[in-house]
């Protein structure tokens, strides 16, 4: 008989090979099954990424694009050992019933979430009911539905990863590990197996029951061997883009007068088989089987959680260019982002939605505010009109839209024709490759853009550089995305309007041109050549915002109606 987790396959996390003890036809090979070692620049890699994480949490902001998630489906129910009792029948057929199935445990994709800050960081699946007398089994569990954003990548951590937990046979061979022989043999008896009062001693001295015991060692032995099998050959790999509803579940075949069954996402975890009753033990020479069976463990996985933003544009700049003032006016001051005159202002990515009619006004140019300040200086002249009083007879926001002679107003739900998406993301500075500054963690926010638009500060001495050096810096985090690059704007260009000192404004035109010479000799996409527009704008006094908004539609549109490949 098999007493030991190890004789059932398996193996401790100290062991680097899985040892099933299966027939020779059936056996894994050793090559297959060896856990590899992690090498030093993969143990650098992962203590990098832990520190720009860490960095990123400072700003207390509640985004999260990472996350590893434990997942345990649901226990099944235990078997139930009854004999049948009534009136003129003492000693009635075993009617014991089994027990009902573990809860699974389902991942599922939706527009409603944005960030993954949401998701436990371990999920418990329900666990089924136990059976009852006069053979009355036990309730299957309901399932346990995950909501994650869409773009979420979901992918199984193999066992040789320091951050997978252990699953069920290793935390059962852990708690074994300081019993002895006999001690071994009841603790695992006791988790698999009930007993009729007064008979446990008894039971396990009969035939009748060594044999269902090796029955369901052996059960457990090809159980285990499928999941090893199937982490090892086929990991779970979800890349949930597309949002799911009932419409995706086929009912052609269903009884008249059911409910449709909404979809429940994709299983990542099956729930364990509900135990035994004693009838099922029943045999010829065992005619009143006084065990039943316990319910399976849940399977048990560890998740990593990877949110990659679906935005339309995503905008790559330096620290300090003025992105998120940027956003903050094409989207008529409804993006909340944090604009201040230090880098590194914005720690995670921000998404924001703008809104555009078919005259090409979008929202953030019908806005009252037409100069974005920075958020501290916006607070403080706040703060100091409610002081002065100012606010006491003020008109609400609605009621100056409604007086005014802006025909949008509040009301551009009316008007709006066209909208997406586009994605602030933090600055990006030289060495980022090597972790300087944020790294190139949030980079992958950007990975399904549809275009990339650079913004460089114009007043700063020399932009066509910054220009070069985001270029190498996205090609150095994934070769070829800087081919998506559509547009380049020139920000913080308020000399461009002839306000000001007129040798700053020469300067100004002249950095202007230059900027225009570099992208049109340095910057041209391959392998077509395609050059990038140049587009000098003023974020913060909102001038030649039109321009930007109406070529990013082009290029949004452009690639939403590009045949796939």
């Amino acid at each position: 008989m098999l007493l030991t987790l190890s004789r059932l396959g398996v193996a401790p996390r100290s062991v680097h090979r899985i040892r099933l003890h299966l027939p020779a036809h059936a056996r894994l090979t050793t090559s297959v099954l060896e856990r590899p070692e992690r090498d030093e620049d993969e143990e650098t890699e992962y203590w990098r990424k832990r520190k720009t994480e860490w960095k990123r949490k400072q700003g207390g902001q509640t985004f999260l694009d990472h996350l590893i998630v434990t997942v345990r489906a649901g226990k099944g129910g235990n078997g139930c050992a009854a004999f049948h009792r009534e009136k003129f029948k003492p000693f009635g057929p075993p009617s014991g019933g089994n027990g009902g199935r573990g809860g699974d445990i389902y991942i599922k994709p939706t527009s409603a979430l944005t960030t993954l800050s949401s998701v436990p960081n371990r999920v418990i699946g329900h666990a089924g009911g136990h059976g009852l007398g006069t053979w009355q089994n036990g309730r299957n569990a309901e399932p346990t539905v995950i909501h994650v954003p869409l773009g979420t990548v979901v992918r199984e951590l193999p066992r040789e990863d320091p951050r997978a937990a252990p699953d069920e046979w290793e935390t059962e061979e852990a708690s074994l590990q300081d019993l002895d022989y006999h001690a071994k043999q009841d603790k695992m008896r006791e988790n698999r197996w009930l007993h009729y009062p007064r008979f446990h001693e008894a039971n396990t001295y009969r035939d009748s029951f060594k044999d269902a015991e090796a029955a369901l060692y052996k059960q457990e032995r090809e159980r285990r061997y499928e999941r090893r099998q199937r982490q090892i050959l086929n990991p779970i790999d979800l890349d949930l883009d597309t949002e799911e509803d009932g419409r995706t579940v086929d009912t052609t075949n269903q009884a008249l007068g059911q409910r449709r069954v909404d979809s429940l996402g994709h299983l990542i975890a099956t729930g364990g088989e509900g135990g035994l009753g004693n009838p099922h033990f029943l045999t010829d020479v065992n005619r009143s089987p006084k065990f039943a069976s316990r319910g399976h463990e849940g399977e048990r996985i560890t998740l990593s959680l990877e949110l990659k933003i679906l935005a339309d544009i995503g905008l790559v700049g330096m620290p300090n260019a003025g992105k998120s003032t940027l956003l903050k006016a094409v989207t008529g001051g409804r993006a909340k982002t944090e604009v201040a005159g230090y880098a590194f202002t914005t720690l995670n990515p921000i998404v924001g939605v703008v809104r555009v009619s078919e005259d090409g006004t979008f929202e953030g140019s019908t806005a009252s505010q037409s100069i974005h300040d920075e958020t501290n200086a916006e607070l403080v002249a706040e703060r100091e009109k409610m002081e002065r009083g100012e606010y006491a007879f003020a008109l609400t926001r609605n009621q100056a839209l409604n007086q005014s002679d802006d025909p949008y107003g509040h009301r551009f739900d009316l008007f709006e024709s066209f909208r997406f998406t586009i994605a602030d993301n933090p600055g990006l500075i030289s060495g980022a490759s090597d972790n300087v500054g944020l790294g190139h963690t949030f980079l992958r926010s950007m990975e399904r853009a549809l275009a990339l638009v650079y913004v460089v500060d114009l007043s700063g001495p020399t932009p066509w550089r910054e220009l070069g050096v985001l270029r190498d810096e996205l090609e150095q985090y994934q070769p070829g995305m800087s081919h998506k690059a559509r547009m380049v704007i020139a920000n913080k260009a308020d000399l461009l309007g002839g306000d000001g000192d007129p040798q700053q404004v020469e300067e100004a035109k002249e950095k202007l041109r230059q900027l225009e010479e570099y992208v049109r000799t340095e910057m041209l996409i391959p392998p077509s050549g395609r050059q990038l527009d140049v587009v000098p704008t003023s974020a913060k006094y909102s001038q030649n915002l039109q321009k930007v908004v109406s070529l990013m539609q082009q290029y949004v549109i452009e690639q939403r109606t590009k045949p796939l490949d």
